[in-house]
Formats: structure tokens, sequence, C-alpha cells
């Protein structure tokens, strides 16, 4: 096999193709020690691969701490894309990494809150709503939404719109939010795509759902 950072030499730096960064860190197989090598590098594409031969047994808290801080330094949309990336291909993969990123509500680490909400709203969208905890999610939300960095802001406005198309006796409370606190009022979308501001975020995918059933 070429050497792998060879390989990952000839990928696009900011844009590479998913599919195959999948097939190289599957041809690689686990190997958390160049995953943390190929880490040390800073750079987006080897840190793609890295994230995906990781062994998530090594992944405790310190080592996940690490990780968050080290992203940091990139750019807001390759640091987002990295910590999701870690979070799906890793991090939701067994009980210990859970219990952790429930665990991150009010984490120091910005890139860790982000991946609180996250993934409170990905169990929603993929249709894994978890035990009636939407109404200590929507106290937070309205205490702490305002007030918060835009990274996890947008997280957290996330896990809004699903908690009210989802769970339609919150459905009110989300709207009620939305137009309190006034996020992505205005903001321009590409067409096709949902907006973020949240009474419409919520109205077009219940539509979805409606029209689907």
């Amino acid at each position: 096999m070429e050497n792998v950072h060879d390989l990952i030499s000839k990928f696009d730096p900011e844009n590479p193709r998913m599919g195959e960064i999948k097939k190289l860190a599957t041809s690689i197989k686990k190997n958390h020690d160049l995953a943390l090598e190929l880490w040390a590098s800073g750079d987006y594409v080897p840190r793609l691969v890295a994230v995906l031969i990781m062994d998530k047994v090594q992944l405790d808290l310190t080592t996940i701490e690490t990780l968050a801080a080290d992203l940091g330094s990139m750019s807001e949309a390759n640091r987002n894309r990295l910590s999701e990336w870690l979070m799906a291909n890793q991090l939701m993969k067994s009980k210990k990494t859970i219990a952790l990123l429930e665990s991150w509500r009010e984490h120091e680490l910005p890139t860790l809150r982000r991946l609180y909400w996250y993934y409170q709203a990905r169990l929603r969208w993929t249709g894994k709503i978890p035990k009636d905890n939407a109404v200590e999610l929507l106290s937070f939300l309205q205490s702490d939404m305002g007030n918060e960095l835009p990274e996890v802001q947008w997280t957290m406005n996330f896990t809004a719109a699903w908690i009210g198309i989802y769970e339609a006796k919150y459905r009110k409370e989300c709207v009620a939010l939305g137009k309190r606190l006034g996020l992505y009022t205005g903001e321009k979308m590409v067409a096709g795509c949902t907006p973020n501001y949240l009474p419409d975020f919520i109205s077009v995918e219940v539509g979805k759902l409606e029209a689907r059933a």
C-alpha cells in the first residue's frame, strides 16, 4: 500500500470526497497511533482520516477535550465538520462516549457544548426521541440560548426546531422562543433549503411531515 501521507496529499485539502476518505480509512483499519499522528498535523484532510481510524476505547474525556481544544485553531466550518464527524463516527458508537456527550451542556469548550446540542437534535431528526427531556432542554434554551456563542447557538436553535417539529405539545413554545430571540430573521437562504429562523424552520418541516403522512 502506498504511504498514507502520500495518499492523503492527493485529496482536495478543503473539499475532499468523503466517500474516498472512508475508503482510505477502511483500507488502513483501526490504528490509534497513526490517527494521533495524522491529527497532530493540524490539517483538515488528515484529521478526517484520523477520526475514522481512532480506537473509541481510547477516547476518554481528557483525550476528547484535547481534540476539541485542537480544533480551536481551525476555521469555524472545518471545526464544525470535524467535530460532527467525530461525533457520528466515534462518540455515538459506545455507551461510555454517549454518556460523555450527554454531560457537555455546560462544558467550558464551545465545541463540546455545540456537540451536546447537535446530538440532541440528531436524536430527534433520526426518529430516536429520548425519554422526555424536552422540558429540561427548553428551560435551558429559554434562559441561555440568547447569550451563547454563534456556533453553539446555531445547534441550540436546531434542537429547538426539532423538538417543535416532532413533539407537537411543545411546538408553540418553540415558535415563541424563536420569535422572542429573533435569530436568523431576514437570513437569505438557498432556494429549497429550510430557513434557520425558528418559526419558519418548524413550519416548513412540519409541512413536509404532514405531506408525507
